[in-house]
């Protein structure tokens, strides 16, 4: 209907990368937030985003946003789900496409951290502007549903890894212990990873074996993060 207002468009990213929680020394899983400069939520903890320019595609603001906020430059952004109920923001409709990305610790370093940049546990956050802890907890659900059955655990590691530091990342994601001896025979048997041949340098006594992702197994089906998400 002519005068009606139309919706706005904005990006949003969610970047989860592991750390040890301070409390157990345990691996678990944090993300960058910032803090909200403006009204509407001044003052509040948010996901990095910004508004959709009319001529940048949605991947490319997405990155930029992420860029500008927190320095980072995650080699790959999947889009995650679009949210756009009507009263998600004060003062007028905005529908904001969101990304995720899963990052190594070493990139993760690389974030700017200030009074209006800081990581969380994401299992731990503030109350967030917006929709912003609805989304949060969607993409954590979206994690650990498929950490199970896709190879979306790569994305923490490094080219080559231990069972021990896959395992880890398992357990991080899930928050739950799993039996090593059950875990590398489900691994092992799943055809998925493949051993190197190589051992972990400088460790005494038996030191562990190497091993990286099988790229032969549904290699037509398998991204940055397993299976297509989204």
């Amino acid at each position: 209907m002519t005068g009606q207002l139309q919706a706005a468009l904005a990006v949003s990213t969610v970047i989860f990368t592991l750390r040890p929680d301070p409390a157990s020394d345990l691996s678990t899983l944090w993300l960058p937030l910032v803090r909200r400069t403006r009204e509407p939520h001044l003052g509040q903890w948010a996901l990095p985003g910004g508004d959709l320019p009319a001529d940048e595609e949605l991947a490319a603001a997405a990155a930029r946003t992420l860029r500008e906020t927190t320095g980072l430059t995650p080699k790959y952004l999947e889009q995650l789900y679009t949210f756009g109920d009507p009263g998600r923001s004060p003062g007028g409709r905005v529908v904001s496409v969101v990304y995720w990305a899963l990052v190594e610790t070493g990139e993760a370093a690389l974030a700017v951290v200030d009074e209006n940049v800081q990581w969380f546990p994401a299992d731990r956050l503030p109350p967030l502007a917006f929709d912003h802890n609805r989304i949060v907890e969607y993409a954590l659900w979206r994690l650990r549903t498929k950490v199970e059955y896709s190879r979306i655990a790569h994305a923490f590691l490094g080219e080559t890894f231990t069972l021990a530091q896959l395992r880890d990342v398992h357990e991080a994601v899930l928050q739950k212990a799993l039996d090593p001896a059950n875990f590398r025979r489900t691994i092992e048997s799943s055809g998925t990873v493949v051993d190197t041949g190589q051992r972990v340098a400088g460790v005494p006594h038996r030191p562990p074996r190497l091993y990286r992702y099988n790229d032969s197994v549904n290699a037509t089906d398998l991204g940055p993060f397993g299976p297509a998400i989204g």
